[in-house]
């Protein structure tokens, strides 16, 4: 039975590429680096009932497995091209199977990304998802490099999947607002990995990281391993029309400074550069927002719309927070 899960993985995920020498169906992949690339390489891991909700369709959870971890290679400025996953099942289920390898692969073929190898087994259901990627010597994004006086910039909009979460934590009255729900879920079920607009931020972003666990808490990690401190507006904070037309201000504020799963783009640029980033990532459909800047000191802190500093209940996603 396991052999055949692997086999339906397999079919349905096929991705011919030249520097794959050998992909599944043996002890381990053989990969060929292309001369002159360096290897990035990310992983990341779902649980249900914490990475994502009980019940949710197969096909987004494959599609949300693969994403997530490209969204790590966009913060790089890599190129993906490989992946092996780890998958744990409660039992054997060929329809489940069918659809999660439909959903990955829909989102692999839209990168050429290749599924090379990867391992099943029986337990609660977990994917485990390793990606690999290229990027030009020296031009890797890091977390490090923002300094004071740089412009902190985000792609799309932030809150989102929180808020898409809340919908379906919280059932709704089903009314007008029936598409604003749905256009939440979607992005908490299907992110999009913001992959070119990571190639484009390469020799221009100072610093760079995807929003996974929550704008503060991640753009306190470029602050922490830059040595500075970040300013935010949160007057600037870019929201969906869902989120501001289902959500209250205070609450969709709260959403996009600490909500988690948006996978958006946080980075830094001198201050000079914004306007020639801002047309660039607007030309590729994502846009990016100045929400704040880079100041000396530690830390992140949130200026209302009255001048203010706020003190929001908490940073972000923590897995291991009591």
């Amino acid at each position: 039975m396991e052999f055949s899960l692997i086999d339906r993985i397999r079919e349905r995920t096929a991705q011919p590429r030249d520097d794959v020498r050998l992909g599944i169906g043996d002890d381990a992949a053989l990969l060929a680096v292309p001369a002159g690339q360096e290897l990035a390489v990310a992983i990341d891991t779902l649980v249900e009932g914490v990475h994502f909700p009980p019940g949710t369709a197969p096909a987004d959870i494959g599609w949300k497995a693969l994403a997530v971890n490209l969204s790590d290679l966009a913060a790089m400025g890599a190129v993906p091209a490989w992946a092996l996953l780890a998958l744990t099942l409660p039992r054997p289920d060929a329809d489940f199977i069918d659809g999660l390898a439909d959903g990955f692969a829909q989102l692999a073929r839209q990168h050429r990304l290749a599924l090379v190898g990867g391992d099943t087994t029986r337990g609660p259901l977990t994917l485990s998802v390793a990606v690999h990627g290229f990027v030009p010597p020296g031009q890797a994004l890091t977390r490090a490099g923002a300094r004071a006086g740089d412009s902190v910039l985000v792609t799309g909009t932030l809150g989102d999947a929180a808020a898409g979460l809340r919908c379906l934590q919280v059932p709704m009255q089903m009314d007008v607002r029936t598409s604003m729900r749905d256009a939440l879920v979607e992005r908490l079920n299907r992110p999009v990995p913001r992959l070119a607009a990571g190639l484009a931020l390469r020799n221009r972003a100072s610093a760079c990281i995807d929003v996974s666990d929550g704008l503060l808490a991640d753009l306190g990690h470029i602050c922490a391993a830059s040595g500075v401190g970040a300013e935010v507006d949160a007057a600037l904070l870019p929201r969906s029309p869902a989120l501001l037309g289902l959500f209250e201000e205070a609450v969709a504020r709260d959403f996009a400074l600490t909500g988690g799963d948006d996978y958006e783009l946080c980075f830094s640029v001198p201050a000079a550069r914004v306007a020639e980033v801002q047309t660039d990532l607007a030309r590729l459909g994502c846009g990016a927002t100045r929400i704040g800047r880079i100041v000396t000191g530690e830390g992140v802190r949130v200026r209302g719309a009255d001048g203010r500093w706020l003190e929001p209940g908490h940073a972000g996603w923590d897995h291991f927070a009591a």
